[in-house]
Protein backbone atom coordinates (compact mmCIF):
# COMPACT_ATOMS: atom_id res chain seq x y z
CA UNK A 1 0.00 0.00 0.00
CA UNK A 2 1.70 3.15 -1.10
CA UNK A 3 -0.81 5.75 -2.28
CA UNK A 4 -2.14 7.75 0.65
CA UNK A 5 0.85 7.01 2.86
CA UNK A 6 3.41 8.00 0.23
CA UNK A 7 1.61 11.28 -0.30
CA UNK A 8 1.40 11.87 3.44
CA UNK A 9 5.09 11.17 3.92
CA UNK A 10 6.04 13.67 1.24
CA UNK A 11 3.55 16.25 2.51
CA UNK A 12 4.89 16.25 6.07
CA UNK A 13 8.48 15.80 4.99
CA UNK A 14 8.96 12.57 6.91
CA UNK A 15 10.07 9.77 4.68
CA UNK A 16 10.40 7.40 7.63
CA UNK A 17 6.62 7.00 8.03
CA UNK A 18 5.71 3.40 7.32
CA UNK A 19 2.27 2.20 6.28
CA UNK A 20 0.84 -0.98 7.79
CA UNK A 21 1.83 -3.90 5.62
CA UNK A 22 -0.86 -5.15 3.25
CA UNK A 23 -2.17 -8.65 3.85
CA UNK A 24 -2.82 -9.08 0.12
CA UNK A 25 0.24 -7.91 -1.84
CA UNK A 26 -0.15 -6.25 -5.19
CA UNK A 27 0.05 -8.61 -8.12
CA UNK A 28 3.26 -8.24 -10.14
CA UNK A 29 1.40 -6.87 -13.19
CA UNK A 30 -0.52 -4.18 -11.31
CA UNK A 31 1.44 -1.45 -9.61
CA UNK A 32 -0.43 0.50 -6.97
CA UNK A 33 -1.16 3.99 -8.25
CA UNK A 34 -0.29 6.89 -5.97
CA UNK A 35 -3.42 8.44 -4.57
CA UNK A 36 -4.44 12.00 -5.36
CA UNK A 37 -5.44 13.07 -1.85
CA UNK A 38 -7.73 15.87 -3.01
CA UNK A 39 -9.67 13.50 -5.28
CA UNK A 40 -9.85 10.89 -2.51
CA UNK A 41 -11.21 13.34 0.06
CA UNK A 42 -13.71 14.79 -2.41
CA UNK A 43 -14.93 11.31 -3.33
CA UNK A 44 -15.39 10.31 0.31
CA UNK A 45 -17.15 13.63 0.88
CA UNK A 46 -19.66 12.63 -1.82
CA UNK A 47 -20.36 9.43 0.11
CA UNK A 48 -20.67 11.18 3.47
CA UNK A 49 -23.22 13.59 1.98
CA UNK A 50 -25.39 10.66 0.95
CA UNK A 51 -25.43 8.42 4.03
CA UNK A 52 -28.15 8.42 6.72
CA UNK A 53 -27.63 10.07 10.06
CA UNK A 54 -26.51 7.69 12.82
CA UNK A 55 -28.95 6.31 15.39
CA UNK A 56 -27.06 6.29 18.67
CA UNK A 57 -29.65 4.02 20.29
CA UNK A 58 -28.24 1.27 18.04
CA UNK A 59 -24.64 2.29 18.71
CA UNK A 60 -24.29 3.83 15.24
CA UNK A 61 -21.36 6.24 15.46
CA UNK A 62 -19.68 7.64 12.36
CA UNK A 63 -15.95 7.52 11.74
CA UNK A 64 -14.28 10.86 11.00
CA UNK A 65 -13.84 11.65 7.33
CA UNK A 66 -10.04 11.73 7.22
CA UNK A 67 -9.90 8.29 8.79
CA UNK A 68 -12.50 7.06 6.29
CA UNK A 69 -10.12 7.97 3.47
CA UNK A 70 -7.31 6.05 5.16
CA UNK A 71 -9.56 3.09 5.98
CA UNK A 72 -10.98 2.88 2.48
CA UNK A 73 -7.54 2.50 0.91
CA UNK A 74 -6.54 -0.08 3.52
CA UNK A 75 -9.64 -2.19 2.89
CA UNK A 76 -9.48 -1.82 -0.90
CA UNK A 77 -5.90 -3.08 -0.83
CA UNK A 78 -6.63 -5.93 1.59
CA UNK A 79 -9.67 -7.18 -0.35
CA UNK A 80 -8.29 -6.55 -3.85
CA UNK A 81 -9.95 -8.88 -6.36
CA UNK A 82 -12.07 -10.60 -3.69
CA UNK A 83 -15.77 -10.88 -2.86
CA UNK A 84 -16.28 -8.81 0.28
CA UNK A 85 -19.25 -8.91 2.67
CA UNK A 86 -19.93 -5.97 4.99
CA UNK A 87 -21.81 -7.12 8.09
CA UNK A 88 -23.40 -3.76 8.84
CA UNK A 89 -21.99 -0.51 7.48
CA UNK A 90 -23.30 2.71 8.97
CA UNK A 91 -20.01 4.44 8.13
CA UNK A 92 -20.44 3.67 4.40
CA UNK A 93 -16.87 2.40 4.04
CA UNK A 94 -18.24 -0.10 1.52
CA UNK A 95 -19.44 2.72 -0.71
CA UNK A 96 -16.16 4.61 -0.33
CA UNK A 97 -14.13 1.56 -1.36
CA UNK A 98 -16.27 0.92 -4.45
CA UNK A 99 -16.55 4.60 -5.39
CA UNK A 100 -12.81 5.29 -5.14
CA UNK A 101 -12.25 2.47 -7.63
CA UNK A 102 -14.97 3.66 -10.03
CA UNK A 103 -13.62 7.21 -9.93
CA UNK A 104 -10.14 5.79 -10.63
CA UNK A 105 -8.71 7.29 -7.47
CA UNK A 106 -7.61 3.73 -6.71
CA UNK A 107 -6.65 1.14 -9.32
CA UNK A 108 -7.41 -1.77 -7.00
CA UNK A 109 -10.29 -2.98 -4.89
CA UNK A 110 -12.75 -5.84 -4.28
CA UNK A 111 -14.33 -7.68 -7.19
CA UNK A 112 -17.73 -7.38 -5.53
CA UNK A 113 -19.13 -5.84 -2.34
CA UNK A 114 -22.41 -6.72 -0.61
CA UNK A 115 -23.65 -4.82 2.44
CA UNK A 116 -25.89 -6.60 4.96
CA UNK A 117 -27.63 -4.12 7.28
CA UNK A 118 -30.83 -3.99 9.32
CA UNK A 119 -31.26 -0.27 8.66
CA UNK A 120 -33.33 0.17 5.52
CA UNK A 121 -32.07 3.75 5.23
CA UNK A 122 -28.54 2.40 4.83
CA UNK A 123 -29.59 -0.24 2.31
CA UNK A 124 -31.49 2.31 0.22
CA UNK A 125 -28.65 4.83 0.41
CA UNK A 126 -26.15 2.23 -0.82
CA UNK A 127 -28.38 1.10 -3.68
CA UNK A 128 -29.28 4.66 -4.69
CA UNK A 129 -25.64 5.75 -4.72
CA UNK A 130 -24.57 2.64 -6.65
CA UNK A 131 -27.28 3.24 -9.25
CA UNK A 132 -26.51 6.95 -9.62
CA UNK A 133 -22.76 6.43 -9.96
CA UNK A 134 -23.12 3.22 -11.99
CA UNK A 135 -21.20 1.09 -9.52
CA UNK A 136 -22.04 -2.38 -10.82
CA UNK A 137 -20.14 -4.36 -8.19
CA UNK A 138 -21.89 -2.88 -5.12
CA UNK A 139 -25.23 -3.97 -3.65
CA UNK A 140 -26.99 -4.11 -0.29
CA UNK A 141 -29.53 -6.36 1.44
CA UNK A 142 -31.79 -5.84 4.43
CA UNK A 143 -30.59 -8.25 7.11
CA UNK A 144 -30.52 -8.48 10.91
CA UNK A 145 -27.56 -10.36 12.40
CA UNK A 146 -29.87 -12.10 14.88
CA UNK A 147 -31.51 -13.95 11.96
CA UNK A 148 -29.92 -16.95 10.29
CA UNK A 149 -27.47 -15.96 7.54
CA UNK A 150 -28.16 -17.13 3.99
CA UNK A 151 -25.10 -19.28 3.40
CA UNK A 152 -25.90 -19.90 -0.27
CA UNK A 153 -23.71 -16.93 -1.19
CA UNK A 154 -20.02 -17.31 -0.45
CA UNK A 155 -17.57 -14.48 0.13
CA UNK A 156 -13.80 -14.43 0.38
CA UNK A 157 -13.66 -11.97 3.26
CA UNK A 158 -15.79 -9.87 5.57
CA UNK A 159 -15.66 -6.48 7.26
CA UNK A 160 -17.57 -5.33 10.31
CA UNK A 161 -17.62 -2.32 12.61
CA UNK A 162 -20.18 -3.61 15.14
CA UNK A 163 -21.48 -2.33 18.47
CA UNK A 164 -18.32 -2.41 20.54
CA UNK A 165 -19.63 -4.44 23.46
CA UNK A 166 -18.55 -2.25 26.37
CA UNK A 167 -21.43 -3.57 28.49
CA UNK A 168 -21.47 -7.22 27.41
CA UNK A 169 -17.79 -8.18 27.26
CA UNK A 170 -17.79 -8.02 23.48
CA UNK A 171 -20.62 -10.48 22.86
CA UNK A 172 -22.27 -8.09 20.41
CA UNK A 173 -18.99 -7.98 18.48
CA UNK A 174 -18.87 -11.77 18.42
CA UNK A 175 -22.37 -11.99 16.94
CA UNK A 176 -21.37 -9.79 13.99
CA UNK A 177 -18.08 -11.67 13.62
CA UNK A 178 -19.94 -14.98 13.59
CA UNK A 179 -22.06 -13.84 10.66
CA UNK A 180 -18.96 -12.68 8.82
CA UNK A 181 -17.33 -16.06 9.33
CA UNK A 182 -20.46 -17.77 8.03
CA UNK A 183 -20.36 -15.53 4.96
CA UNK A 184 -16.90 -16.93 4.17
CA UNK A 185 -17.88 -20.53 5.00
CA UNK A 186 -15.32 -20.32 7.82
CA UNK A 187 -12.50 -20.35 5.30
CA UNK A 188 -11.73 -16.69 4.61
CA UNK A 189 -10.51 -13.54 6.30
CA UNK A 190 -12.11 -10.68 8.19
CA UNK A 191 -11.44 -7.19 9.48
CA UNK A 192 -13.13 -6.30 12.75
CA UNK A 193 -13.15 -2.64 13.80
CA UNK A 194 -13.39 -2.32 17.59
CA UNK A 195 -12.40 0.02 20.39
CA UNK A 196 -8.70 0.33 21.22
CA UNK A 197 -7.52 2.29 24.25
CA UNK A 198 -4.52 1.92 26.58
CA UNK A 199 -6.18 3.51 29.61
CA UNK A 200 -9.63 1.89 29.68
CA UNK A 201 -10.14 -1.71 30.80
CA UNK A 202 -13.17 -2.67 28.75
CA UNK A 203 -11.56 -2.41 25.27
CA UNK A 204 -8.87 -4.87 26.38
CA UNK A 205 -11.51 -7.25 27.74
CA UNK A 206 -13.48 -7.02 24.51
CA UNK A 207 -10.37 -7.68 22.41
CA UNK A 208 -9.61 -10.75 24.52
CA UNK A 209 -13.20 -11.97 24.18
CA UNK A 210 -13.15 -11.59 20.40
CA UNK A 211 -9.83 -13.39 20.13
CA UNK A 212 -11.18 -16.29 22.23
CA UNK A 213 -14.30 -16.50 20.08
CA UNK A 214 -12.26 -16.39 16.87
CA UNK A 215 -10.05 -19.21 18.14
CA UNK A 216 -13.11 -21.31 18.99
CA UNK A 217 -14.26 -20.91 15.37
CA UNK A 218 -10.93 -21.90 13.84
CA UNK A 219 -9.65 -18.38 13.18
CA UNK A 220 -6.52 -16.66 14.45
CA UNK A 221 -5.45 -13.02 14.75
CA UNK A 222 -3.14 -12.48 11.79
CA UNK A 223 -2.55 -8.75 12.24
CA UNK A 224 -3.66 -5.69 14.17
CA UNK A 225 -3.48 -1.99 13.31
CA UNK A 226 -3.81 -0.11 16.58
CA UNK A 227 -5.62 3.16 17.38
CA UNK A 228 -6.26 3.93 13.74
CA UNK A 229 -9.65 5.70 13.71
CA UNK A 230 -11.46 8.50 15.53
CA UNK A 231 -15.21 9.09 15.76
CA UNK A 232 -17.86 11.74 16.23
CA UNK A 233 -18.42 10.58 19.81
CA UNK A 234 -19.45 13.32 22.22
CA UNK A 235 -19.04 11.37 25.46
CA UNK A 236 -15.65 9.85 24.54
CA UNK A 237 -14.05 12.01 21.83
CA UNK A 238 -10.57 10.52 22.32
CA UNK A 239 -11.66 6.88 22.03
CA UNK A 240 -10.11 5.22 18.97
CA UNK A 241 -10.58 1.92 17.20
CA UNK A 242 -8.28 -0.65 15.64
CA UNK A 243 -8.38 -3.00 12.68
CA UNK A 244 -8.27 -6.57 13.97
CA UNK A 245 -7.51 -9.04 11.17
CA UNK A 246 -8.83 -12.59 11.52
CA UNK A 247 -7.80 -15.44 9.22
CA UNK A 248 -9.16 -18.98 9.04
CA UNK A 249 -6.75 -21.75 9.92
CA UNK A 250 -5.74 -23.99 7.00
CA UNK A 251 -8.30 -26.73 6.57
CA UNK A 252 -10.80 -25.08 8.91
CA UNK A 253 -14.01 -27.09 8.38
CA UNK A 254 -17.28 -25.35 7.50
CA UNK A 255 -20.02 -25.31 10.12
CA UNK A 256 -23.43 -26.78 9.43
CA UNK A 257 -25.89 -24.13 8.34
CA UNK A 258 -26.72 -20.95 10.22
CA UNK A 259 -29.29 -20.39 12.93
CA UNK A 260 -31.05 -17.51 14.63
CA UNK A 261 -29.40 -16.11 17.75
CA UNK A 262 -31.85 -16.28 20.65
CA UNK A 263 -29.67 -17.02 23.69
CA UNK A 264 -30.54 -14.29 26.25
CA UNK A 265 -26.93 -14.27 27.45
CA UNK A 266 -25.76 -13.18 23.99
CA UNK A 267 -28.48 -10.55 23.68
CA UNK A 268 -28.04 -8.87 27.06
CA UNK A 269 -26.78 -5.27 26.80
CA UNK A 270 -26.38 -5.78 23.05
CA UNK A 271 -26.47 -2.08 22.16
CA UNK A 272 -25.25 -0.84 25.54
CA UNK A 273 -26.26 -1.07 29.17
CA UNK A 274 -29.85 -2.37 29.49
CA UNK A 275 -30.35 -2.12 25.72
CA UNK A 276 -31.39 -5.53 24.44
CA UNK A 277 -32.43 -5.94 20.77
CA UNK A 278 -36.13 -5.19 20.29
CA UNK A 279 -36.06 -3.99 16.70
CA UNK A 280 -35.72 -6.28 13.71
CA UNK A 281 -35.44 -3.60 11.05
CA UNK A 282 -35.13 0.17 10.96
CA UNK A 283 -37.58 1.13 8.25
CA UNK A 284 -37.17 4.22 6.09
CA UNK A 285 -40.29 6.39 6.47
CA UNK A 286 -39.62 8.20 3.22
CA UNK A 287 -36.89 8.41 0.65
CA UNK A 288 -34.60 11.28 1.59
CA UNK A 289 -31.85 13.19 -0.13
CA UNK A 290 -29.26 13.15 2.63
CA UNK A 291 -27.19 15.82 0.92
CA UNK A 292 -29.72 18.58 1.59
CA UNK A 293 -31.51 19.93 4.66
CA UNK A 294 -34.66 18.11 5.73
CA UNK A 295 -37.92 20.04 5.85
CA UNK A 296 -38.34 19.36 9.58
CA UNK A 297 -35.02 21.11 10.35
CA UNK A 298 -36.17 24.62 9.58
CA UNK A 299 -39.11 26.95 8.99
CA UNK A 300 -39.34 30.03 6.80
CA UNK A 301 -40.21 33.53 7.94
CA UNK A 302 -41.21 35.54 4.90
CA UNK A 303 -40.55 39.17 4.11
CA UNK A 304 -43.45 41.52 4.75
CA UNK A 305 -45.37 42.03 1.54
CA UNK A 306 -46.12 45.47 0.10
CA UNK A 307 -44.40 48.83 0.53
CA UNK A 308 -44.84 51.64 3.02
Amino acid sequence: MNGFFDWLSRAVGNGSHQAPAASTPATPHQERRRVDLRKAINAVSDVVQNRPRPLRVFDQIHMKTGDMVLQSEIIADWADGKRLAFIGDGDAISVCVAYLRVREVLNFGPAHITVFDFDERTVEAVMKFADRERIGNLDARLYNVLDAFDVSDRYDCFYTNPPWGASNNGESVNVFVQRGMEATDHSGEGVVVIADDDELDWPKQVLASVQRFASSQGFYVSRMQRKLHEYHLDDAPDLKSCNLYLTALPGNPPREGSGAITDPRRLENFYGLSQEPRVRYVRARRRLDYGVAHEDEYKLEFLESGHE
